[in-house]
């Protein structure tokens, strides 16, 4: 039993209520779907700023170690540096002008806007000689483009986005069905 285990099981009246230490005004009753699903963007936008810089350094630092079975040298460290605070500065923006958007005028989502961070770690790789010619990039099991680099989830970034991209989904969706339901249909 871990320490946690114990604490809870000492708390008896801990699971009769699961709400007890949640945030009261973060899901307030008073807070319409659009109050809400703005938050969640925001908090969305505030999660992706926190990781994203470091999500790319450790892009660049693992497809290096994985072509060249060596550490980075000093200034593939500095190159990565470099490209993780373009990466955030342009990635975030993007993420906070489109999240800002009324949910029906947003052109793309947050994980395709999220994507777009491989592609800085993708040009550290080939300025430093981590993603050379094809065949070489074969041999050692790297993609010409390092395309796989590519993030699949929002987890894949970072476990801490999961849930803040997972609720924010929900919350979009929540709004554009309530505005669907309140319009006549249309033949």
């Amino acid at each position: 039993m871990t320490d946690r285990d114990a604490h809870r099981d000492a708390d008896p009246d801990r699971d009769a209520d699961p709400d007890r230490d949640a945030d009261p005004d973060r899901d307030s009753d008073a807070a319409s779907p659009e109050e809400r699903f703005a938050r969640y963007g925001e908090e969305l936008v505030d999660a992706v700023d926190a990781v994203l810089a470091g999500w790319v350094r450790a892009a660049v630092a693992d497809r290096w170690r994985q072509f060249h079975r060596a550490e980075p040298t000093a200034e593939v460290e500095a190159d990565a540096e470099r490209a993780a605070a373009r990466a955030r500065a342009e990635i975030v923006s993007s993420l906070g002008e489109l999240l800002r958007l009324d949910a029906e005028e947003q052109w793309t989502n947050p994980l395709a806007l999220l994507r777009r961070a491989a592609r800085y770690a993708t040009e550290v790789l080939q300025r430093r000689g981590a993603a050379g010619g094809a065949g070489s990039l074969r041999r050692a099991g790297v993609p010409r483009r390092c395309d796989d680099l590519v993030p699949a989830s929002f987890a894949d970034v970072d476990p801490s986005l999961h849930e803040p991209g997972l609720v924010w989904g929900a919350a979009k969706a929540h709004v554009v069905l309530i505005r669907r339901k309140g319009r006549p249909e249309q033949a």
